[in-house]
């Protein structure tokens, strides 16, 4: 089916057994899109080719590119069959877009995609039987490869080395303090607990907000090696809007949940890598236009879940992959 319409109310039933097309009832899919017609529909191709056959819920956030009617031409099938539902928002929902899809699937589990990236098969069973195995973990984040060369995506050196204390021994992969949305698999009722991903932080670094609230609500996030996405970046992108709000966000989050001490910490390092230009003005002044619900709203870390955050420091300041450029 195509829909248009804003966020409904989350389900909470099981997922009913088995899955459209007698696919694993327990992972779903959830895309964002936004005018990348020709990649969304390859995006939409790749998922529905996937063994695990999960429901996929595609949401295009307003695009003007005639996104929707493309993909409705070209999966009408699978529309009918209830293997893809199409959300066509009027408006740039942002990482918002995925708050909608989660809220239309039943799965216990729910996989991320952009419309540059696809999952490697196989990847989303794995991903649901480890999470079957732990019902502590929360999120679960992919190696990531980048297309077409086939190499790991410096981020995943990081995610492997990861110096974040894990709660308990014996998880499935190295603890994260963050996850990359477009390369992870969630647990829906663990995602719709905290309030999915913030209104007010929109796209750009919305990630580390949402981990900060899981991890206070004594969840885990891992990266697990054998998941795998791939990326190839599109060249339709707004490389410096991205960046102003990455780093208004960056900001956002940082006085939001991280105490006095370790705020001021992580923002003068901010402050020493961001480029000196236009984008950074921009995006600092639209910080400091927020400051007032900011302080209102926040809520530092326990010192436990703080340590977590902590640990990371070292490894933000002299990460390469974590710069703000375009």
């Amino acid at each position: 089916m195509t829909t248009t319409a804003p966020a409904p109310a989350g389900r909470t039933g099981p997922p009913s057994s088995p899955g459209p097309g007698g696919g694993d009832p327990r992972v779903a899919v959830v895309m964002i899109t936004w005018n990348r017609r020709d990649e969304a529909v390859r995006a939409v191709a790749r998922l529905l080719a996937l063994p695990e056959r999960p429901r996929v819920v595609a949401v295009d956030n307003g695009s003007t590119d005639g996104t929707v009617p493309a993909l409705r031409a070209r999966f009408g099938e699978a529309v009918a069959a209830e293997r893809l539902e199409l959300v066509a928002l009027p408006y740039n929902a942002g990482a918002l877009g995925r708050n909608v899809g989660v809220a239309r699937v039943e799965a216990g589990y729910v996989a991320f995609c952009d419309d540059d990236t696809w999952w490697e098969p196989g990847s989303l069973a794995r991903a649901a039987d480890v999470l079957d195995e732990h019902p502590d973990v929360a999120v679960l984040t992919a190696t990531i490869v980048v297309q077409p060369r086939g190499t790991e995506d410096g981020i995943v050196a990081e995610l492997r080395d990861s110096p974040v204390p894990p709660r308990r021994p014996g998880l499935p992969g190295p603890a994260l303090g963050s996850f990359l949305a477009g390369a992870s698999v969630v647990r829906r009722e663990a995602f719709t607990a905290v309030g999915g991903f913030s209104r007010r932080l929109w796209l750009g670094g919305e990630e580390e907000l949402m981990a900060a609230d899981l991890a206070s609500a004594g969840w885990e996030l891992c990266y697990l090696a054998e998941l795998v996405v791939h990326h190839e970046a599109s060249v339709l992108r707004e490389a410096s809007l991205r960046r102003r709000h990455g780093i208004r966000n960056t900001v956002w989050f940082t006085l939001l949940r991280r105490p006095w001490p370790a705020a001021l910490r992580r923002l003068r390092v901010l402050a020493a890598t961001v480029p000196r230009d236009r984008t950074t003005a921009l995006g600092l002044l639209d910080a400091a236009a927020g400051l007032g619900w900011v302080l209102r709203e926040r809520r530092p870390l326990s010192p436990e879940v703080e340590a977590r955050f902590a640990s990371l420091e070292a490894a933000q300041a002299a990460s390469t992959a974590r710069r703000y450029v375009g």
